[in-house]
């Protein structure tokens, strides 16, 4: 096949949350003929997403579509993606390599989120929405958007979002934000594609809060792997074929100065917390000077 889709993940310590990610991208693959899905990860799983990009540029593809299996803008999306991208542009100038958006906040996901929670009645709860912390605040703002959409749909007028880690509120906190407000039962959504180590933790956490407070938590699970998802997948690669990807950069820390992280502006991409990415660039002796992505391909970050 002379066309390709790489979906390229974060990766997990964890076999199942590894494993749900490739039957995600099993579904991809069925969903239409013709065209190779081939799954790459940044750390902790393999392949490397730069590996998988250079075996099927070697093996001749000349079209190459690669998109995020990432929630959110954040750095994995705007920086370590983007630099693998750009870095096989730069050394396969015959191929087309084109960038998809991240999932985003997208009605397909919180409609299986509002199906989450309905399935173990937990429909007009007060609610939380936990999703993975990062240092990017564009990102976490998004985490906000999201859970104040998914109250909207879930007719609740209580809510709160709350981050695995990196920023606040954490899990406990986030909980105790709800007791706070008189919450005496709470649903918990987790905005996760897969299972992991993260889902885990946070899953200990809020078992022992309601062990200590008598608040009972009712737990809607996450995303997994479902039609939707697999439609949504389908639908950002069509987007980047066309040429009609639009990120929206208006508060990103990486294009405009924002306190406490005006460093970032105009950071090289695929340095800092690049992990997989940069050690890439390191055995191939690939430079690390790259030029800014343009709007179709994110932000630049560390």
């Amino acid at each position: 096949m002379s066309e390709a889709v790489l979906l390229v993940a974060h990766g997990s310590r964890s076999a199942a949350g590894r494993d749900e990610l490739l039957a995600l991208a099993d579904g991809v693959a069925g969903a239409r003929a013709g065209t190779q899905v081939r799954t790459g990860f940044l750390e902790m799983s393999d392949p490397p997403a730069s590996t998988v990009l250079d075996d099927l540029l070697d093996d001749g593809v000349r079209d190459v579509t690669v998109v995020p299996l990432m929630l959110f803008a954040a750095g994995h999306a705007k920086s370590d993606v983007p630099a693998l991208v750009l870095d096989a542009r730069e050394h396969h100038p015959e191929a087309r390599i084109v960038y998809g958006r991240p999932l985003g906040v997208d009605h397909a996901l919180l409609a299986l989120a509002r199906r989450r929670l309905q399935a173990v009645g937990a429909l007009g709860l007060p609610l939380a929405v936990l999703a993975r912390g990062t240092s990017d605040p564009d990102a976490n703002a998004e985490a906000w958007r999201a859970g104040r959409l998914l109250a909207d749909m879930c007719q609740t007028q209580l809510v709160v979002s709350g981050f695995s880690g990196l920023t606040w509120p954490t899990v406990t906190g986030a909980l105790e934000q709800l007791r706070r407000l008189g919450a005496l039962r709470i649903a918990v959504f987790s905005w996760f594609l897969a299972t992991g180590v993260l889902l885990d933790r946070m899953r200990a956490e809020w078992e022992a809060f309601a062990s200590a407070t008598g608040v009972g938590v009712v737990d809607a699970g996450y995303f997994g792997i479902e039609p939707e998802l697999v439609s949504l997948v389908w639908a950002r690669a069509d987007e980047a074929r066309a040429g009609a990807v639009a990120a929206n950069c208006d508060v990103c820390a990486y294009r405009r100065p924002f306190p406490g992280l005006a460093d970032r502006v105009g950071m090289a991409i695929g340095v800092g917390h690049s992990h997989l990415a940069a050690e890439h660039r390191h055995h191939t002796g690939h430079g690390t000077g790259q030029v800014l992505p343009g709007p179709d391909e994110g932000c630049a970050e560390a």
